[in-house]
C-alpha cells in the first residue's frame, strides 16, 4: 500500500510539473501571425507570401502563421484581389479568423500593399479575436489617385482594371466589385469620393463616424506603417503614412498630422500617435522591395 501511495504521489508531481511547464511555454510563446497579400498576389506564392511565411517561421520557431486565402484556391485568391468587393473580402477574413482555434488568444498581423488597409478594416470592424499589432507594408490608407504600375504576371486583368477605372471609379457598378476603385481617392472631387466610395470613405470615417471603429483601432498595441521611399506603384506614396494630396489639386501633399482624420481624431490616430503607438518606418526601395535585414532590424520585434 505504501508503494502504491508513493507511486501515486510521484505521478501527481509529474503531472503538476508538466502543467507548469506547459503554462510557462504558452506564456512565453509568440502570438500567431496573420498575413494578407496585395493586389496581383496570392496567399501561397513561393516568391512572395510563401517566402515571408517561411522567414517568419524560421525567425520565430514554433509560431503559427496564417497566410490568408480569399477563395477556394490560389487562382481565385489572386483574382479576388482585383474583382471582389473589399467589404466582402473583409467579412470573409473576419469569419476565417473567428473560426480558427489557434487565433482565439489574439494575433499580430502584416498587410502587404492593399492588404494593409484591408487588415486595418478588420481591426476596426472585427475586434474578436484581438489584433495586437498591425504592420502595414505600403498600405494605401488614404487611397490612391493613379494606377501607374500593376503587379503580377497577368497583363490582361491589369488592362481590364485600368479600363474600369477609366470608365469611372465611382460608377455604382464599378464600385460594387472592383476593389481598387473602392479605395480610389480623387482629390479633385472630394465630395464625389466621400459620397461614392463604398470602402475607404467608410473605414476613414469620411461621412458617418462610427465610435466602434475608433475604439477598436485604439486597442492595437502598435500600428506600424512602412513607406517605400522609391515607390513607383502607389500614387501618392505618402498615403502609406496616411498622407495625401491637398483637396482641389494633385501636386501639393499633406501629412497625417495635417489631415482632418487626425485633427478631428476620427479614428483615434492622434491619441495613438501621442501615446507612441504609431511607428513610421521607411524602406529606401520600391514597392514591397524590403530586404531581410530591414525586416529583422525593424519588423521582427513587433511579432515576438
Amino acid at each position: 500500500m505504501a508503494v502504491f501511495r508513493c507511486f501515486k504521489f510521484l505521478c501527481l508531481v509529474a503531472i503538476f510539473n508538466e502543467v507548469v511547464q506547459t503554462q510557462a511555454t504558452n506564456a512565453n510563446a509568440s502570438l500567431p501571425v496573420v498575413i494578407w497579400h496585395g493586389m496581383g498576389d496570392s496567399c501561397c506564392n513561393p516568391l512572395s507570401m510563401g517566402s515571408i511565411k517561411n522567414m517568419v517561421e524560421d525567425l520565430i520557431p514554433g509560431v503559427y502563421v496564417k497566410s490568408l486565402m480569399i477563395g477556394s484556391n490560389v487562382l481565385s485568391d489572386m483574382m479576388n484581389g482585383f474583382l471582389m468587393n473589399a467589404n466582402d473580402q473583409v467579412t470573409d477574413v473576419c469569419k476565417q479568423l473567428a473560426a480558427d482555434p489557434k487565433l482565439q488568444g489574439g494575433y499580430n498581423s502584416m498587410g502587404f500593399s492593399q492588404g494593409g488597409q484591408f487588415l486595418r478594416a478588420v481591426a476596426q470592424r472585427c475586434p474578436t479575436p484581438r489584433m495586437h499589432n498591425l504592420i502595414s507594408f505600403g498600405g494605401q490608407h488614404q487611397g490612391v489617385f493613379g494606377f501607374p504600375r500593376c503587379p503580377g504576371e497577368n497583363s490582361t486583368i491589369c488592362n481590364y482594371v485600368r479600363d474600369l477605372l477609366n470608365l469611372g471609379a465611382y460608377n455604382d457598378f464599378v464600385q460594387s466589385f472592383l476593389c481598387q476603385a473602392e479605395y480610389w481617392h480623387d482629390p479633385l472631387n472630394e465630395e464625389l469620393y466621400r459620397n461614392k466610395s463604398v470602402f475607404l470613405a467608410d473605414i476613414n470615417q469620411e461621412n458617418v463616424v462610427i465610435p466602434a471603429y475608433k475604439a477598436n483601432l485604439q486597442k492595437l498595441n502598435r500600428l506600424v506603417l512602412v513607406k517605400f521611399g522609391k515607390d513607383t506603384m502607389v500614387d501618392p506614396k505618402e498615403s502609406e503614412w496616411f498622407g495625401f494630396y491637398k483637396p482641389g489639386q494633385s501636386k501639393v501633399k499633406y501629412k497625417l498630422e495635417e489631415s482632418p482624420l487626425y485633427t478631428q481624431d476620427k479614428l483615434g490616430l492622434k491619441a495613438m500617435n501621442e501615446a507612441g503607438k504609431i511607428k513610421f518606418l521607411e524602406s529606401p526601395t520600391d514597392h514591397l522591395q524590403f530586404t531581410d535585414e530591414f525586416f529583422k532590424s525593424n519588423i521582427l520585434q513587433y511579432l515576438k
